[in-house]
This record gives structure tokens, sequence and C-alpha cells, in this order.
């Protein structure tokens, strides 16, 4: 029996935890700290409920992200001047910090992974692939 989509989905994914966990785990971060650092970094001043919905967390998880990333202090909450209840986000130096090495992690592992592809090739599958996540109605948050 050939190996499906899934499988190959399956194992790409595998890689690309394993790598991204090794390499953050010299920062303490972990793959579920990641994402929101990632969004916040290419969304600054962004609110927990356009964070939570961005990334489909449900709150509590979001909040406990939060706390977690502040006493890091990897993000900063600053209050919304027109509604004292609400806060942004912002990273700080130190978030940046590894907002910049992320990116550069996962831009790395896509290199890395694509190289086996000519040019054509890689065009190709990255138009495959959009189809396919665009067909499930998701759009790239992060």
């Amino acid at each position: 029996m050939v190996p499906g989509f899934a499988y190959f989905v399956s194992v790409l994914r595998k890689d690309f935890v394993t790598e991204c966990s090794r390499k953050l785990a010299q920062d303490h971060i972990t793959l579920s700290l990641l994402y929101p650092i990632l969004y916040i970094g290419k969304h600054p001043s962004c609110s927990p409920k356009e964070l939570t919905q961005a990334l489909n967390m449900d709150w509590g998880f979001t909040q406990r992200s939060l706390d977690k990333l502040a006493s890091e202090h990897l993000i900063s909450r600053q209050r919304d001047e027109k509604n004292r209840r609400c806060y942004h986000l912002e990273l700080t130096d130190e978030g940046c910090r590894l907002y910049h090495k992320s990116h550069d992690l996962i831009c790395a592992w896509n290199e890395q992974k694509l190289s086996v592809l000519t040019p054509d090739e890689q065009a190709q599958l990255t138009t495959l692939l959009e189809k396919i996540v665009q067909a499930e109605g998701e759009n790239s948050h992060v």
C-alpha cells in the first residue's frame, strides 16, 4: 500500500516539532509558546482576544500562555487608554530576539526540506498546499 497524504504530513510535522523543540529548549520555550510569540511579533499591539481567535486557542490556555510569556519577560501587557479593562500585547526586546530566532529556524527548516525540489517544484508544491488549506477555510495567521 502506498503511503497517503496524511502519512507525509505526519512525518514532516514530527520532524518539524522535533527540530524546533530541540532548538527552542535552549531558551526554555515550548512549541505551544512559540505560536503566540510569532503572532504577537507579526501583529504588535494585538489583544488577547485577537490572539485567541487567530490561533484557535481557548481562553484559559491563552491566559496561561500569556502569564508564562510575561513571567519570562518575553511580552508586555499595555493597558488600553480608552478602555482600561483591555490591554495590548507587545514583545519585549528578549521576545523580539526569540521571534527572530524562531523565524530564522522555521526558514532554515523550510529551506532544508525543500532543497530536494527544483524551484518550479517548490512553487508547484506551495500552490497545491495553499489550495488545500484555502479549501479548509483556513488563513495563515502565524
